[in-house]
């Protein structure tokens, strides 16, 4: 008897449900990608408006009020104005570096604390070489300070891969331990041999040639030449090394998506044992990374130096920065992403510098721009949203569709009774 079978298809025919499977896949892509970020900050903000409704005075509606005028006043503070804005892009400039510098050592699989630690570090060494060679022209004296910075912080982030591959020795423990080593060591040159005469516990500033320009004025100065110029650059804070955060940012989407070393420090960070297996070096891998990791943040220490007022070094300023520690939470939120990185600095940059202006408008504490970036932290880090998703899906028939749906998905045909019964009654003959 003729058995009805599932129509063939012919190279290059494409099925009904191709298309739209397609883009199902694509739709859960950017879900996965972009759907808990997205979900965590608004949490994140939700819950900070009901701290605000919680502990102001007056009634709810009075209360609920109060909340908006300080979500409206943080934005304000961020993107009100271009003077505002170039505030949030220059709090972004160390958080872009640090990010980074979290994120690579994410992915060989170790966990970066330490980039508070080797900012200062590159800081500090920059510096050094500024005072020392103050008579060397901008044009290198600067590269000369940006190399130094980089080297430093790469030796300190090394040092923590090399006793990670060769000792087995934690790389948080000896970050943390190494970010105090560098907090009261760059204390003890500042306060001591470095010092500035007749000044208390800080050094002479650098010299003019090295201090980056502003963006506007550097603007004014090459595009402003012959397009419209910016009216008063110097109100705007944001200085040209964000024109090399976003290059740092190229280069590492290059080296982490298109090189060797990307690929083998991915496969280290998620199986070692696989890595070794395939002859991949895991030690090597580890130094690498944390060296290059340490780089970007020596990186951020110098260019902070060179381009933020007053140019200088100060005693315990470092040990009360939060720049590295807050760089954990970009690299969480960007998923260790180029992109991704680049978006939750904005994010951080803008609760930064509109944290402030909330509570000059609003009355209301600028803390809490700190807590939002806990809550979004604490929302990324608790993978309380994946268990929320997968019930989700569960309960969702067409989530659930969209889960095994492919572009080589083909239906199904089932056999008709009576062949079932034929094929059991020749199977018992037998």
């Amino acid at each position: 008897m003729a058995v009805p079978t599932a129509p063939s298809r012919t190279k290059g025919s494409s099925g009904p449900d191709e298309s739209p499977s397609a883009l199902l896949l694509i739709l859960q892509k950017l879900r996965n990608s972009l759907g808990r970020p997205l979900i965590a900050v608004v949490l994140a903000i939700v819950l900070g408006g009901i701290m605000i409704i919680v502990t102001s005075k007056g009634t709810l509606d009075e209360r609920f009020t109060a909340a908006l005028t300080a979500y409206d006043a943080l934005f304000f503070g961020a993107f009100g104005t271009l003077q505002n804005f170039s505030s949030t892009l220059d709090n972004m400039i160390p958080l872009i570096l640090c990010g980074l510098s979290v994120s690579i050592a994410f992915r060989a699989g170790l966990f970066n604390i330490g980039a508070e630690g080797q900012l200062a570090m590159g800081a500090m060494t920059a510096g050094i070489l500024g005072l020392t060679c103050s008579s060397w022209p901008g044009w290198l004296l600067i590269p000369v300070m940006i190399l130094g910075g980089v080297l430093a912080g790469a030796i300190w982030g090394g040092l923590v891969g090399f006793l990670k591959a060769w000792r087995g020795a934690h790389e948080v423990v000896t970050t943390i331990m190494l970010n105090w080593i560098a907090f009261f060591f760059t204390d003890f040159l500042i306060s001591g041999p470095f010092k500035a005469p007749q000044l208390s516990n800080q050094t002479q500033s650098m010299p003019v040639q090295v201090r980056l320009p502003r963006l506007a004025v550097f603007y004014n100065q090459t595009l402003g030449t012959f397009l419209p110029p910016i009216e008063r650059p110097e109100q705007y804070f944001v200085d040209v090394s964000f024109l090399i955060a976003i290059l740092v940012l190229v280069f590492y989407w290059f080296i982490t998506a298109r090189t060797t070393f990307g690929y083998q420090t991915k496969v280290v960070g998620q199986n070692p044992r696989a890595a070794e297996y395939a002859g991949i070096s895991v030690k090597r891998n580890m130094v690498l990374a944390m060296a290059l990791a340490g780089g970007f943040a020596g990186l951020a220490g110098a260019l902070a130096l060179m381009g933020r007022f007053p140019y200088q070094l100060i005693a315990s300023v470092f040990r009360s920065d939060s720049t590295g520690f807050d760089a954990i939470g970009v690299s969480l939120l960007g998923h260790s992403t180029s992109i991704g990185v680049f978006l939750a600095s904005l994010l951080f940059g803008a609760l930064r510098s509109g944290g402030q202006i909330m509570q000059l408008r609003a009355g209301v504490p600028g803390d809490l721009s700190y807590i939002i970036q806990a809550l979004i932290l604490f929302s990324v880090a608790t993978e309380f949203l994946p268990i929320l998703a997968r019930k989700f899906t569960r309960r969702n028939p067409f989530q659930r569709k969209l889960a095994v749906a492919g572009p080589a998905a083909r239906p199904v045909t089932k056999e008709p009774p009576q062949a079932a019964e034929e094929k059991s009654a020749r199977s018992k003959e037998e």
